[in-house]
């Protein structure tokens, strides 16, 4: 299955993925983190196909790229959420709608809808938005066994014909392992354009289950915000 993250409040029901860059550092953090996504108007999207890995990513090696430009997120808020947490920017507001909080209850047990976010929050202007998704493992990538890590799905490289939507413009992609009490977690940070719409993503998989971060922002405000919005996102952890 493939992942889309729409960057319009109202995605098109068919969309498609997109493909990723050159091939992808690891990045080490010596701190456990907090989830955190701003996805302006984000959706989320399964689709029954997968794009093909795009060129960029498919070509040989490049050097290393340098570290990300991030800020310290431990001043913020640090919201919990089923299975992960995250910082939220200052001045976001929860944009969850009642009905995202009862979708899963429901009287026909299996076949209750799921919540399409697990956590929303944007800007007081609305421009820009960070969202957090959980699926299935199986939902993304059909598979009889279960994922328990996000290399399951695939390298990095592999695993962008899930996360990013086709046509998107990408400018990064990388492996950031963050240290955790039982060894090391792996997660996947690819940062792209689409539109008019610049998105910064992180992704793993723990216990079965995907969990997604997104912040989105109108690309004219990127050049001001990108280091907050880029901090939200990578600041998802799972718990």
């Amino acid at each position: 299955m493939a992942f889309l993250l729409s960057l319009s409040p109202n995605p098109p029901l068919n969309p498609t993925l997109p493909s990723l860059n050159p091939p992808l550092p690891t990045k080490t953090l010596n701190t456990k983190r907090q989830f955190m996504v701003n996805t302006a108007s984000c959706c989320i999207i399964f689709l029954p196909q997968q794009n093909p890995i795009p060129p960029s990513l498919a070509e040989a090696s490049t050097p290393s790229k340098p570290a990300l430009n991030i800020a310290n997120t431990k001043s913020w808020f640090q919201f919990y959420g089923d299975g992960f947490a995250i910082r939220v920017p200052p001045e976001f507001e929860d944009i969850m709608e009642p009905e995202d909080f009862n979708a899963g209850a429901s009287l026909y047990g299996d076949k209750a809808k799921p919540r399409t976010f697990a956590a929303r929050f944007a800007s007081t202007d609305g421009s820009e938005v960070l969202s957090v998704v959980v699926r299935p493992t199986n939902q993304l990538k059909i598979t009889f066994l279960e994922a328990q890590e996000i290399t399951d799905l695939g390298s990095i490289k592999e695993a962008a014909k899930i996360f990013v939507p086709g046509g998107s413009t990408l400018y990064n992609a990388r492996t950031i392992k963050i240290k955790e009490d039982e060894g090391f977690k792996t997660y996947y940070f690819y940062e792209f354009a689409r539109d008019d719409q610049h998105v910064a993503l992180m992704a793993t998989v723990s216990s079965g289950k995907a969990i997604i971060s997104g912040a989105t922002a109108p690309s004219s405000k990127w050049d001001d915000d990108g280091v907050k919005l880029r901090s939200a996102a990578i600041s998802l952890t799972a718990l």
